[in-house]
């Protein structure tokens, strides 16, 4: 078993140990969902709010487990493997935060949902962008368009300034701690643009190429 899966592992027990310690306080009714102001419009019981998490955690980790051995090009995987298993641990932490956070909630405190989730945003967009820039071509990680399948040198082109585009995304993530009314265009639309311009810019790419 590899180091990052070994410490996935643990985050997802530790997620369960917390359901489980915090189950008889919780309400009946947990707050689940919280709007782009940060306002809480969604309910779910007790059990599925305090472990929906957990178990949702426990299936992506089956998932980012399974697709290093199941892509055809699994080769080129492991050329930037260490960099793939940071940002599952990454994202196991985030979604973790995340969980924290809904029973900080639900226990009693008062905050915006939005402001409190964007400095992980940030770190999750930036890292993501290490990623991208480390990627080799393959069929499940990364900016995957025809265009940069069908050609490395697309590929590594595309990933070079996207990579680079999603660093300064996270960067930008963090100014939506100080403007809250406008938090989740802050942390969405440069993402949104960056994907959008990234599959074009293979487009053209792949016809200069040919």
């Amino acid at each position: 078993m590899r180091k990052s899966e070994i410490i996935i592992f643990g985050i997802i027990i530790l997620s369960f140990a917390v359901g489980i310690y915090y189950y008889p306080q919780m309400p009946e009714k947990m707050a689940s969902h919280w709007n782009a102001q940060g306002q809480v419009d969604g309910y779910m019981s007790k059990f599925w709010g305090l472990f929906l998490m957990p178990i949702i955690s426990l299936g992506m980790l089956l998932l980012f487990i399974l697709i290093p051995r199941i892509d055809p090009l699994r080769s080129n995987i492991r050329q930037f493997r260490k960099y793939y298993d940071g940002f599952v641990v990454l994202i196991m932490v985030f979604l973790f935060y995340l969980y924290l956070l809904t029973i900080f909630w639900n226990s009693g405190y008062t905050f915006n949902m939005i402001t409190f989730l964007s400095p992980a945003f940030a770190i999750l967009f930036y890292y993501a962008g290490i990623l991208i820039e480390n990627a080799r071509r393959n069929w499940f990680i990364g900016i995957r368009t025809p265009w940069t399948l069908s050609s490395d040198k697309v590929w590594d082109k595309t990933h070079k300034i996207g990579g680079k585009l999603f660093k300064i995304a996270g960067i930008l993530a963090l100014l939506a701690i100080f403007f809250e009314r406008y938090a989740i265009l802050i942390i969405i639309v440069p993402v949104i643009l960056v994907s959008i311009y990234t599959v074009v810019y293979s487009y053209f790419e792949y016809q200069k190429e040919m």
